[in-house]
């Protein structure tokens, strides 16, 4: 039964909304703006909202200081790989948990479970450690085969796949598909929704990512794009204005990339983790 509730509750429920993406917003709101201002404009007392003149010289500058270029390249090389790995990894540890029957599945669960509250930083020594046993320093493969997996991404899928029915899969049986069959034709398609989900969190951690590529990158050809930008900050002095205008840059693939997906990312937000 559809509830009604007051005009009044829901004009002040809009307008409470409202000010809370104004408040969200508002950090991207100064970096783009301050991408376009001067140092004395960045820095004005009081601070002006908008710039008087939009100047483009600080993305011309910021572009000559680093090869940002080659930097988001890099980047989308890395995240790209490593989305498609999750992909195959994670649907396919999700199904093996959420369908199989085996003993001490719940165990394997809990245990994937625990591994989301340890802090990387925690493992970040050991895992350099074995990545410099198998001579991966200043590779690519040692930004990508580390994080082949995510215990968030099996996790979630996992939820989602307990809501497919599995009359699905037992007439799929009956006519003599096996498991792998069942898997690619039945339930990747249905998963749709879910796989971008979590193709968007994969590709935004890889993207955001500064610690690892810091340790494990020396070439700065081959470096992650969130430490290139940590290059503007050097001694005690921060060029900030130029650090706006090539986050503003960073950022850019990101909108574009959520921009084509965003129906499939609320779909799949909507519909993962009603399962227990």
């Amino acid at each position: 039964m559809n509830r009604k509730y007051p005009a009044s509750l829901k004009i002040a429920v809009t307008l409470f909304l409202f000010l809370l993406a104004i408040l969200i917003n508002l950090p991207f709101f100064w970096m783009l703006v301050t991408a376009f201002k001067t140092e004395d404009q960045a820095f004005s007392i009081p601070p002006s909202f908008l710039p008087t003149i939009f100047d483009l010289r600080n993305f011309i500058k910021a572009a000559s200081f680093i090869p940002i270029g080659k930097y988001i390249l890099n980047t989308l090389y890395v995240s790209f790989a490593i989305v498609i790995l999750h992909f195959f990894t994670n649907s396919l540890a999700a199904y093996g948990i959420a369908r199989i029957k085996f003993k001490g599945a719940s165990i394997v669960f809990a245990l994937l479970l625990g591994t989301m509250m340890v802090p990387p930083e925690v493992t970040m020594v050991p895992l350099y450690v074995i990545v410099k046993k198998f001579n991966m320093i200043n590779k690519y493969s040692g930004l990508i085969l580390p994080f082949a997996s995510s215990a968030f991404g099996i996790f979630m899928l996992r939820q989602f796949f307990l809501g497919i029915p599995k009359e699905l899969e037992d007439a799929a049986l009956i006519d003599g598909a096996g498991r792998m069959k069942i898997f690619f034709s039945i339930i990747l398609p249905l998963s749709k929704p879910a796989l971008f989900t979590m193709s968007i969190y994969s590709f935004l951690a890889v993207w955001n990512e500064y610690l690892w590529p810091l340790v494990i990158i020396n070439d700065s050809a081959r470096q992650m794009i969130q430490v290139g930008i940590s290059q503007f900050v050097s001694g005690w002095e921060t060029q900030w204005t130029m650090r706006m205008a090539a986050s503003t840059i960073a950022v850019l693939p990101v909108i574009i990339l959520f921009f084509f997906v965003q129906k499939q990312y609320v779909e799949g937000i909507s519909v993962s983790g009603l399962k227990e």
